[in-house]
C-alpha cells in the first residue's frame, strides 16, 4: 500500500510507546497489594492486550506488504483475515476481564459508598 515512507515508523513508534505504558500500569495494577481480588481480572485485560497488540503488529505487517509481490493480494487478505481472528480473541477476554471485575467481591478494607441511608 503505498504511504509517506515516515508513516510505518511512526505508527509502530506511537503504538508501542501507549502499549507499553499500559502494559506497566496494568503489570503494577496486577502485582499491587491492594488489589489483590482483581488479580484475574487484570490477568484478563493483560491477555487482551497481548493479543490485540499481535492483531496491530498483523494490520500493520499487512500495509506494508510489497503491492509487486505475485501473490499480494492473497497474502494480504490472509494478514488481514489474521488481525481480525486476534482481535476478536482479544476482545473475549477484554469482556471476561470486566466481567471479573464486577463480580469480584469487595476489599472491606476500602469504604463503600451505598446510596441507601443506614440505621443509626
Amino acid at each position: 500500500m503505498p504511504m509517506e515512507q515516515e508513516t510505518l515508523g511512526l505508527l509502530f513508534g506511537g503504538f508501542s510507546i501507549v502499549m507499553g505504558i499500559t502494559f506497566m500500569i496494568v503489570l503494577r495494577m496486577l502485582f499491587s497489594k491492594k488489589r489483590k481480588s482483581f488479580r484475574v481480572a487484570y490477568g484478563l485485560i493483560m491477555c487482551h492486550l497481548i493479543l490485540f497488540s499481535l492483531a496491530v503488529y498483523q494490520a500493520l505487517r499487512a500495509i506494508s506488504f510489497n503491492g509487486n509481490h505475485p501473490m499480494a493480494s492473497e497474502e494480504v487478505s490472509l494478514r488481514l483475515g489474521m488481525t481480525g481472528v486476534l482481535w476478536a480473541i482479544s476482545m473475549v477476554f477484554l469482556i471476561l476481564g470486566l466481567i471479573k471485575f464486577s463480580v469480584t467481591k469487595k476489599n472491606p478494607s476500602v469504604r463503600q459508598f451505598s446510596t441507601v441511608p443506614q440505621k443509626r
